[in-house]
Formats: C-alpha cells, sequence, structure tokens
C-alpha cells in the first residue's frame, strides 16, 4: 500500500492560511503527523491561497523538506507551478508529479520531465473532452497512458494510473464506482509488471454525510481488484485500518494477533 497524504493542500482553511501567511510551523507539524500516521508521500498543493503559485510551491516544497525526507508528491494542473516544485525537490528517494492528463501531448511533456526528475507520475484517465463516463473510455485512456509510458521508456513502477472518482451523490454518478472498480481489473493486468493504480479517494465523498464510511468501504472494495495506492487523510486512523485489513485478507500482509500494529510498524 502507498498512502498519500492530502491534507497540505491550500483548500484546507488551515493550510490556506499557512501558505498565505509563510508560516511554516503548521505545515510541518502536519507534514510530521502524516509522516507518523504511515504516509508514504505528502501531498503538496498550493491551491488558491497564494497569487504566486510557483514561489508558494517552492516555499511549501522547501518548509517541508526542512523536517523530513518523506517523498513530496506535486499536485498542481499548472505545468509551471510543477516545474518550481521539482526545482525545490532535493531528496534522493525521488517526488512524484500529480498530475497529468491523458492527452498525448500533455503525456510527450509530463513523462520526459519526470524521468529526467527522478519523479514518479499520477497519469489520469481524462482527456481534454472530459472525464470518460464508462469502464471502455477509461481503459482505453489507460491504454494510451501505458503506451506513452512504453514510448518514453518510464517504467511501470514509476507510473500511477487515477481513474478519476467522481463524487457518488452527483446526479448519475452512483453508477461510477461500480465502473471505476471494473476498469481497475482490466488496468491491472496490461503490464508485467503492472502499474500502480492511484485515486484522490475523498472526493468520491465529497458533499456526503457518511464520508469516513462511504470512504474507507470503497478504498477496501478498491483494494480487492488491483488499487495499491490512494491520496488519502492517513490521519483517519478507521480508515487506514480498514486498508491494512483489507491487504490482509489479500495476503499481501502477514496475518497475526497485532497484524494492524505490525503493518504501522512497516510503513
Amino acid at each position: 500500500m502507498i498512502p498519500i497524504g492530502e491534507r497540505i493542500n491550500g483548500s484546507f482553511p488551515d493550510m490556506k492560511r499557512a501558505i498565505a501567511a509563510r508560516d511554516k510551523k503548521p505545515v510541518q507539524e502536519l507534514a510530521l503527523k502524516q509522516k507518523e500516521a504511515g504516509a508514504a508521500y505528502l501531498d503538496c498543493n498550493v491551491g488558491t491561497a497564494a497569487a504566486d503559485q510557483e514561489a508558494a510551491m517552492r516555499w511549501l516544497v522547501e518548509t517541508i523538506q526542512e523536517v523530513t525526507d518523506t517523498p513530496i508528491a506535486i499536485d498542481s494542473q499548472k505545468l509551471a507551478v510543477v516545474r518550481a516544485g521539482l526545482d525545490a525537490i532535493d531528496n534522493p528517494k525521488g517526488c512524484i508529479v500529480n498530475s497529468c492528463s491523458g492527452d498525448e501531448e500533455k503525456l510527450d511533456i509530463y513523462m520526459p520531465m519526470c524521468i529526467k526528475n527522478n519523479a514518479s507520475l499520477i497519469a489520469l484517465t481524462m482527456t481534454r473532452e472530459g472525464v470518460p463516463q464508462n469502464v471502455e473510455a477509461r481503459v482505453e485512456v489507460a491504454a494510451t497512458i501505458i503506451g506513452k509510458a512504453s514510448e518514453h521508456g518510464m517504467a511501470t513502477d514509476r507510473l500511477f494510473i487515477d481513474p478519476i472518482i467522481l463524487p457518488v451523490n452527483i446526479p448519475g454518478a452512483q453508477a461510477q464506482p461500480g465502473y471505476i472498480l471494473d476498469a481497475l481489473g482490466q488496468i491491472k493486468i496490461m503490464t508485467d509488471p503492472p502499474v500502480h493504480i492511484t485515486c484522490g479517494l475523498s472526493n468520491l465523498s465529497q458533499g456526503t454525510q457518511e464520508r469516513h464510511l462511504i470512504n474507507r468501504t470503497f478504498l477496501a472494495m478498491a483494494a480487492a481488484v488491483g488499487l495499491d495506492s490512494a491520496i488519502v487523510d492517513v490521519l483517519d486512523t478507521d480508515l487506514m485500518d480498514a486498508w491494512i485489513t483489507a491487504e490482509m485478507l489479500l495476503n499481501k500482509q502477514i496475518y497475526s494477533d497485532s497484524f494492524l500494529k505490525a503493518a504501522r510498524m512497516n510503513m
């Protein structure tokens, strides 16, 4: 399992204030809490917290690297902001770029950039035409992404495919989680070794009353069909326990009466 901590994001009020004020303390405290909770990567998203997003991303990356060597996921739809984040990365473990669409011209920019900078890439199964609304279209975009990775020489273990989760409470979207699960099973067998599959889990429950229950239930279901990574609230203990338990039941973790403790010690 590859948990990516979601909380250093300018869309959260506490982080928006910290980024706007260049206040290191809340950012560094949250980075360390997420590391302690098992985050393999720390997602960093400036959001709307600063007018100069490039400078803010550099500051955010540098601020986190002062207190932890946990790799960073540079999260922005703006190429200039991503490049600013990459310029600030100083970690032999590399980083992740989150994210790039499945449009071929975008992949031709992002993949060589990631290879040059020792970065993995999260690629979305969406194009300029939008988010696919069925299984077949998602799988088709994933095949394009994987084909481009082969063309550019990007190793499959550096590629994460995100099938795009939509809020379940949007009219007509309730069928989408099932489509995603079907697509995951097909994407996972496209390469050997397989690519990583990730998702922005919290998007699924946006605006719902039972956010935690919806998130952890879907995470366990998705783990059963190939999802091995997610951008999640790693501070949600019940969520993380559900993920660990799902992996144990899938024989990816060794069972003992203290399997939760053992798994956390190895994070």
